[in-house]
């Protein structure tokens, strides 16, 4: 059975260039807009399963890329991968001795979805801030940080939260995200520490 998103421009335009899904574009739109990942920086991608974000930093950085996802990601040459959960502090521990210094984490998770809108978007919103968590115990002082997140009810808390953590925090809707879809990405830059 194929995707249900199959005859989607940006699906099929995704797969006839390589990429695992669509969100390799909106990656690649932050990246422009907001310049999160420097050449240098280590970067850890949560939730990182298909890959297509790793795909893209790996191109982006000279550093260590690192993925962590529930599920096993099919392997990317110069990526390394941690099958777990983001919010097992072992799993923390693990990535700083894997990196040392952790200058980027991006997170393009998403609770699997029932249905139930206002169910969905408090579970996708408590998978943010687990990402936010997992930022603030691993993020170097002045690292950069992105987030998918949906409006609603919620974001607004959430969207504070973020603030007190990093500098600049800012939104982002990209040009790759489907039609009528609340999806937006929160961009912390400069963490406090």
């Amino acid at each position: 059975m194929g995707s249900q998103w199959g005859h989607d421009k940006v699906y099929q335009k995704a797969k006839s260039e390589g990429y695992r899904s669509r969100a390799a574009y909106k990656l690649q739109e932050i990246q422009r807009r907001f310049h999160v990942i420097r050449s240098s920086d280590n970067v850890v991608d949560l939730g990182a399963a298909p890959g297509s974000w790793l795909q893209v930093v790996r191109t982006l950085t000279d550093g260590r890329v690192l993925g962590i996802d529930l599920s096993p990601v099919p392997p990317i040459a110069g990526v390394e991968t941690i099958a777990g959960d983001l919010a097992d502090t072992a799993v923390q521990e693990q990535v700083k001795t894997l990196l040392g210094v952790v200058n980027v984490i991006i997170c393009d998770a998403a609770p699997r979805l029932s249905g139930h809108k206002s169910y969905d978007q408090a579970r996708a919103i408590a998978l943010g801030e687990e990402a936010l968590r997992f930022a603030c115990n691993t993020l170097k002082p002045g690292g950069n940080f992105v987030v998918k997140s949906f409006q609603g009810t919620d974001f607004s808390e959430f969207y504070s939260a973020t603030k007190r953590h990093f500098h600049s925090v800012k939104t982002c809707v990209t040009q790759a995200t489907r039609k009528g879809s609340t999806e937006l990405y929160i961009i912390g830059k400069n963490f406090v520490g």
